[in-house]
């Protein structure tokens, strides 16, 4: 063995040619000549580990300016309630039960700072200064089963208390106007148990556990449920209240708003004296009262409170000073259409003179009738090539729906009519007399709530709903009427998607009066940016009176007014689209057109909505074509389009139905504002259905689509398709009793239908201002009627 190890001789020894780098290769040269130079890393060079540092030290700059800019939002938004003199916090008390009082409520919460509240009412407004913690609050107290006014008191809120109690469970009525609360959107919760409920302590967590869980269905973010009965509880409440800054509303960013604490009314001035909250106002911008409209405002004074004298502890009234006045350059109009024959050409109601002149004019016998055929008649607008007799057969748009019915159901229903009236004539005839008191008897007229039951039944909705659900959108073809007359509006497509269609063809004349935004999102945001840097606004947390012009008297006599301030061009009209879902404890039938009361923003509008199909993620097609639907389903997202006053901002909405008690509305549905898009073309689709006759391969004879040969022939250029995925023509007519030949693009079933979708445009209709009576006037009519 030799010293050193002995090693073979490798057997591969390839050896690489190396690279000759003097040369460039033609990639390099090629981006030479196109001017490209190359980029260098960033990573690379001596300067790499400065220039990460750099990046870490701007990325903790930028956090923590981001966090100091959060914490002086924060001291900013309370500041605008420390001190004497600084702005209440508005605390809104809503009894979820019939056995609770509000007014008990804010007693027990006083009661932990021994305050008294014997001068709080039970409905409206009451202020306390809680010195404990540096601040005042203003309770808006309501009565229970008062819906629209809680809506309205929660808008203003910075809290909302939920009372609940812990014996009577909560109904119907809380469930529905919880969910509506959560579709508008609610500020900050406190949920307390009523001291007017009577509550075992053996029980107490028990029952405080269960509360929780309820309330956590509504307001996930609720972590406790204070109990009145203990004093320390009651303290808690009230911090919870008195302290940090209440969550904002999203729905309300940008907006003024002033919960009035005192309202006067002299020649046709409404003087609202409050807090100003929100954001800074301008008096050139609108004022919405609820239940009344949009107003303008004349004018603005400060309404400071009496400070306190030193020494005698007497109070000295401040002088009242003007603030703001509005430029009659800049300030908004109240004109909302534009169309200018209806500023011109308003209409007015008729005075009581003309009136009576009217009715000495139509009794007077001198004045001799009108000759046969010199009475105006209506003057229909007849299309072009079309003439009058086939102008007759056009259905007016408030009989749209008739189309949908099927024609053998109002035969069915004559045909009952006559029986009954052969069966009255086959009757014996024994005594005159007796048989009208029969009569009598038998034809007495029902009570209204019977009568409107028996009536609801008949026409029976849900079976309509389930037929169009089984069959969507199929009808059929009159018999008696022509096709081509009984359709004259409707139109065939090719594709749904990609077919033309011009939105602005044959519209309407209300079309003529709404506005249309070249850019909505750019015109928001010039408004908003103008709204923030308005010279001579006034700041939030001002104590002021506003003065708003042309304001009937009756909103003087509202208790607990609000009042919001709107965005510039927010007071005109354009076709307004909502994205809206059923409500899954609603079960009736929702149908297009019903009238619901549509709450947005501040306002709550009367509304008859079209429906429509929502595209998903946004789109709307090469020809923006949507579906209509006649009735808005479960687990579905449609679209709502109303004509209506322009809103900003990402608003939700709540659909309701009014019944018997107008305190006790039903949710509908609820949902969220998509956009302002007049070139929005909904449209209506009809299927006219017919059966093959004959088939032989590809092509077939089909009858009971059309009766007579010149529907055919007018139908012609529509396709036709068949449900089981088969597209086709129609050939030629075949007799003169409507059976045709048709060619289809694969041979066709014997059992399957051959169908012709047909299509027209339909428009929404205009909303108005929603009314709802007061809380004491709505509970007596109710109890009148029970």
């Amino acid at each position: 063995m030799t010293e050193g190890a002995h090693h073979h001789r490798a057997t591969l020894k390839q050896q690489n040619k190396s690279f000759k780098s003097r040369h460039a290769s033609k990639g390099a040269l090629k981006d030479r000549a196109k001017g490209k130079i190359a980029r260098d890393s960033p990573k690379a060079g001596s300067n790499a580990g400065v220039t990460a540092a750099q990046n870490r030290l701007n990325r903790r700059n930028h956090a923590k300016q981001t966090q100091t800019k959060k914490r002086s939002e924060i001291v900013s938004a309370n500041r605008l309630f420390n001190g004497i003199d600084g702005a209440p916090r508005i605390v809104t008390v809503v009894p979820l039960c019939p056995d609770i009082s509000s007014r008990s409520i804010v007693a027990s919460i006083a009661a932990s700072l021994d305050v008294s509240a014997e001068d709080c009412p039970e409905n409206g407004i009451w202020r306390m200064r809680a010195d404990r913690f540096k601040t005042s609050l203003q309770f808006r107290t309501l009565p229970y089963r008062s819906f629209y006014a809680t809506l309205d008191a929660c808008k203003v809120a910075d809290y909302v208390i939920f009372a609940i109690s812990s014996t009577v469970e909560v109904d119907d009525w809380a469930d529905t106007l919880l969910r509506s609360l959560q579709s508008q959107g609610l500020p900050e919760v406190v949920t307390v148990v009523s001291p007017d409920s009577e509550l075992d302590p053996k029980q107490r967590t028990g029952v405080l556990k269960s509360l929780l869980s309820f309330v956590q269905y509504f307001v996930p973010s609720q972590s406790r449920v204070y109990d009145l009965h203990i004093p320390s509880d009651q303290l808690n409440a009230l911090r919870a209240v008195s302290e940090g800054k209440p969550s904002d509303v999203r729905w309300r960013d940008g907006r003024s708003w002033v919960l009035s604490e005192k309202t006067e009314w002299e020649e046709g001035i409404l003087k609202v004296t409050g807090v100003l909250r929100g954001a800074s106002f301008s008096a050139n911008r609108l004022m919405h009262v609820p239940n009344f409209g949009d107003f303008q405002v004349s004018k603005i004074f400060s309404a400071p409170l009496p400070k306190p004298q030193r020494g005698n502890g007497a109070t000295m009234d401040v002088e009242p000073a003007l603030i703001s006045e509005p430029d009659p350059e800049d300030a908004d109009s109240l004109v909302s259409s534009n169309d200018p024959e209806d500023l011109e050409n308003e209409q007015t109601w008729p005075t009581e003179d003309e009136m009576s002149g009217a009715q000495e004019a139509a009794e007077d016998p001198s004045i001799p009738d009108a000759m046969p055929g010199t009475t105006p008649k209506a003057v229909k607008k007849i299309p072009k090539g079309m003439s009058e007799y086939q102008a007759a057969w056009i259905v007016e748009e408030s009989d749209e729906e008739d189309d949908e019915n099927n024609v053998s159901g109002a035969d069915n229903d004559n045909t009952e009519d006559d029986e009954e009236m052969e069966e009255m004539v086959d009757m014996p005839v024994e005594d005159t007399t007796e048989m009208e008191s029969e009569r009598h008897v038998a034809f007495k007229d029902l009570d209204l709530e019977e009568e409107a039951e028996q009536l609801e039944k008949w026409r029976n909705r849900k079976r309509e709903e389930e037929d169009d659900t089984a069959f969507p959108d199929e009808i059929d073809t009159p018999a008696d009427v022509a096709a081509r007359e009984r359709f004259a509006r409707y139109r065939g497509m090719r594709s749904f998607r990609t077919s033309p269609w011009d939105p602005y063809e044959n519209l309407p004349r209300d079309y003529a009066r709404i506005f249309q935004f070249e850019d909505f999102k750019r015109t928001e945001r010039m408004v908003r940016r103008r709204a923030e840097q308005v010279p001579n606004s006034v700041e939030p947390g001002t104590r002021v009176t506003i003065h708003l012009k042309d304001v009937p008297q009756e909103a003087a006599q509202a208790t607990g007014l609000s009042v919001f301030s709107l965005f510039q061009h927010e007071h005109k009209v354009t076709a307004l689209n909502f994205t809206v879902q059923r409500n899954t404890e609603y079960d009736g039938s929702v149908r297009s057109k019903d009238p619901l009361i549509l709450c947005v923003g501040p306002r709550r509008l009367a509304v008859n909505p079209q429906y429509s199909q929502h595209t998903r993620g946004g789109g709307k097609g090469t020809n923006n074509v949507h579906k209509y639907e006649r009735y808005l389903r479960h687990g579905v997202t449609s679209v709502a389009t109303v004509y209506g006053p322009v809103t900003y901002g990402h608003q939700s909405c709540t659909l309701l139905r009014e019944g018997k008690d107008p305190q006790a509305p039903s949710l509908v549905a609820y949902g969220s504002f998509l956009n302002t898009d007049t070139t929005r073309v909904i449209a209506k689709r009809i299927i006219l259905s017919g059966h093959p006759f004959k088939v032989h391969k590809k092509t077939a004879t089909i009858r009971y689509m059309f009766f007579n040969s010149e529907d055919i022939h007018y139908f012609k250029p529509i396709q036709l398709y068949t449900k089981y995925g088969r597209v086709g023509h129609i050939k030629e007519s075949l007799g003169t009793h409507g059976y045709f030949k048709a060619y289809f693009d694969g041979p066709i079933n014997q059992m399957d239908t051959v169908c012709m979708s047909l299509y027209k445009r339909v428009y929404p209709k205009w909303s108005s201002l929603a009314r709802q009576a007061n809380h004491q006037d709505a509970n007596e009519d109710v109890m009148m009627e029970d």
